[in-house]
């Protein structure tokens, strides 16, 4: 093991000291510390994202971080430790990539690496198509994935036709919808569209954050031509700055 590992173990192992430890890292459970590894990951994307290589660094360190911290509380409560956390995951890239590090010369890899990941489903007690897909997984992320499980499964349409159509049903039920079943009907609605933004090769979560982006430098681009009293402006001379910012060709 490196040693700066082993120094940021021991830095963990002293944190969680008791007596010696800090107070607040010695409180904290798996519980309340999932929630900060959650928005690490995603800060780890986001210095992805911005291209800022230095930032990446510090993210993954603090991705790291919760490693250590999840496996320290682990170690403490007789779980496991991180050595076993680092040996369950590199038994398990193995076992995925026989065509490296076995004689499987398998062509489909794809397909070899999801019959793999269902064989070890099976092995933890698996018994639906659906175990395994994370309900932490943001919803957009989560519905994919659980749509390309049943689509393994023959469960899906063979074209976009299908997804389209049930997209304006869904549109249209929404529309009719009495308060107390908007909610579920708003769900359905974008459950579908995932569906329909899948058929075409679009991964949704990208997308939509692609979507995000877009909209944000549109609207910056409106505050800034507006200078600064957006907000005071009529619907209509809003619309008019919009339409003007779309025509831009850097936004």
């Amino acid at each position: 093991m490196s040693e700066q590992l082993e120094r940021l173990l021991s830095i963990m192992t002293r944190l969680r000291d008791p007596q010696l430890g800090c107070k607040w890292d010695v409180a904290q459970t798996f519980e309340t510390i999932a929630p900060y590894t959650i928005e690490e990951a995603y800060e780890v994307a986001d210095a992805i994202a911005c291209g800022d290589v230095d930032e990446l660094r510090g993210e993954l360190g603090d991705l790291l971080l919760q490693v250590v911290f999840h496996a320290r509380i682990a170690e403490e409560a007789g779980y496991f430790s991180f050595e076993d956390v680092a040996r369950s995951i590199a038994d398990k890239m193995e076992a995925r990539h026989p065509h490296v590090f076995g004689d499987d010369a398998a062509n489909d890899r794809e397909r070899r690496w999801e019959e793999l990941k269902a064989a070890e489903r099976e092995q933890k007690g698996a018994t639906s198509s659906m175990d395994g897909v994370a309900r932490a997984l943001p919803a957009l992320l989560r519905a994919e994935k659980l749509q390309k499980r049943a689509a393994r499964d023959g469960f899906d349409w063979p074209d976009a036709c299908g997804p389209a159509e049930k997209l304006a049903e869904e549109a249209l039920e929404l529309g009719e919808a009495t308060p107390d079943k908007r909610l579920e009907e708003a769900g359905d609605l974008l459950f579908a569209a995932v569906n329909l933004v899948r058929a075409y090769g679009v991964a949704p979560e990208e997308a939509l954050r692609a979507a995000n982006d877009k909209f944000e430098r549109r609207y910056r681009a409106m505050e800034l031509l507006a200078g600064g009293d957006f907000a005071a402006l009529s619907l209509e001379d809003q619309e008019a700055l919009w339409q003007r910012v779309k025509r831009g060709a850097d936004v």
